[in-house]
């Protein structure tokens, strides 16, 4: 993995925790990767809830919240930085138009290669307070950041799986059962992994 290892590009990517990787926050979890660059990695865990549902997330703020599909989601624990801030994972809501540059609709929009965008201004969470905003969205509380080079010394130390991130893993599938979908994304299980297999 050493000349391959700075051209490599985790954007769009789920990290799945091998089995040997036994800290708390990221033990048996999925990160879904929201950038990757040579100077390090952004990404947020998707299938560690946090101890508040979304409704009394938003009173916290003092925002109602109008959508009933959202009311009793949970909200996840996305990572050990700043874990007092929301960052809010959704779909994009505008689409090129034309030859226009694709523009969010939020103040603090990261719009990720190959589909999502994250979004930590305020206005997003009164979009949704409202009855509007994204459709599909996840909100978590911190992220998980890796230096430069960080994610890749994990990668080689067998810390981590990776494969493409498939929405369907972040929006319609059950928290507890995020873990397992990603595996299978990789045609595993996870009784087939251990901390002595490998994966090229």
């Amino acid at each position: 993995m050493s000349s391959d290892s700075a051209s490599i590009n985790l954007t769009n990517h789920f990290l799945i925790a091998m089995p040997g990787l036994e800290d708390a926050i990221f033990s048996k979890s999925v990160v879904y990767v929201c950038e990757h660059t040579p100077r390090g990695a952004l990404g947020l865990v998707i299938n560690k809830p946090a101890d508040i549902k979304m409704a009394a997330l938003f009173g916290k703020v003092d925002l109602p919240l109008n959508r009933t599909d959202l009311t009793d989601s949970p909200v996840l624990q996305g990572g050990p930085v700043q874990i007092e801030r929301g960052f809010v994972l959704h779909e994009p809501l505008l689409a090129v138009a034309g030859d226009a540059p694709e523009q969010s609709l939020y103040a603090s929009t990261m719009a990720i290669p190959g589909g999502l965008e994250m979004t930590t201004s305020k206005d997003v969470l009164e979009a949704l307070s409202a009855g509007n905003g994204p459709r599909r969205v996840l909100v978590t509380l911190g992220y998980s950041a890796w230096g430069e080079g960080q994610l890749e010394t994990e990668l080689g130390e067998n810390s981590w799986l990776t494969v493409d991130a498939d929405q369907s893993v972040i929006f319609d599938t059950p928290v507890e059962q995020r873990y397992d979908k990603a595996l299978s994304l990789l045609g595993l299980q996870s009784w087939m992994i251990s901390t002595q297999v490998g994966h090229a």
